[in-house]
């Protein structure tokens, strides 16, 4: 059977995915992890074939960060990424480490087990596309890209100066996504804009 590693900090999630493994008959769990920090070393002194990694795990370790150093010294283990987080970078960011697959924790124990089990099979699964948020008026899929940047730095309680710079836009190109951007929402300044993409989720700062 293949051996999976459970990577969640929420205890009850944590038993609910432990349960779905146990009960698999397929797989067999090794000892779960709180925290990504861990799971490096965890591979080291454990025989793992599958991590379930939550994006967002104690001691605010990054799992998208423990999963490109996995597949760095492990490119064998395969890991599927589970968040309950709509951010709108995570997919981007798992394939760019090198995520096998992503998953949302909505998903139900057959529908996690089918993911797991065409992982294994060698095949990368992942969502078409995050989940449709509200922001004010808009839905997320109306922003682009490049409003989608600014409006992360923004969260971030940049200035459009440094939004400008790191982005490597003009002054009055960042001025015109961010009024693009409340145009849309229909919200009143840059503060509540933030503080609502913060709150949907649509932007967290990880």
């Amino acid at each position: 059977m293949y051996k999976v590693l459970i990577v969640e900090d929420d205890p009850m999630a944590r038993q609910l995915l432990e349960i779905y493994v146990r009960e698999s008959g397929r797989y067999e769990l090794v000892p779960s992890l709180a925290s990504a920090a861990l799971a490096e070393f965890c591979c080291r002194t454990h025989h793992v074939d599958l991590i379930l990694m939550d994006i967002c795990t104690a001691m605010n370790a990054s799992g998208l960060v423990a999963a490109e150093k996995v597949k760095k010294y492990f490119p064998h283990i395969r890991i599927v990424m589970i968040t309950s987080q709509p951010e709108c970078s995570f997919l981007d960011r798992a394939r760019a480490a090198n995520v096998d697959s992503f998953w949302y924790k909505s998903a139900t124990a057959s529908e996690l087990l089918f993911v797991m089990d065409r992982t294994m099979a060698g095949e990368c699964v992942y969502p078409a596309s995050t989940p449709r948020l509200q922001i004010g008026y808009a839905f997320s899929d109306s922003f682009s890209a490049r409003e989608l940047e600014v409006l992360r730095e923004l969260v971030s309680g940049e200035t459009d100066a440094v939004i400008a710079e790191r982005l490597h836009l003009s002054l009055r190109t960042v001025k015109s996504h961010i009024q693009s951007l409340l145009n849309k929402t229909g919200l009143r300044n840059r503060t509540e804009l933030a503080v609502r993409a913060r709150e949907s989720g649509l932007i967290i700062i990880n």
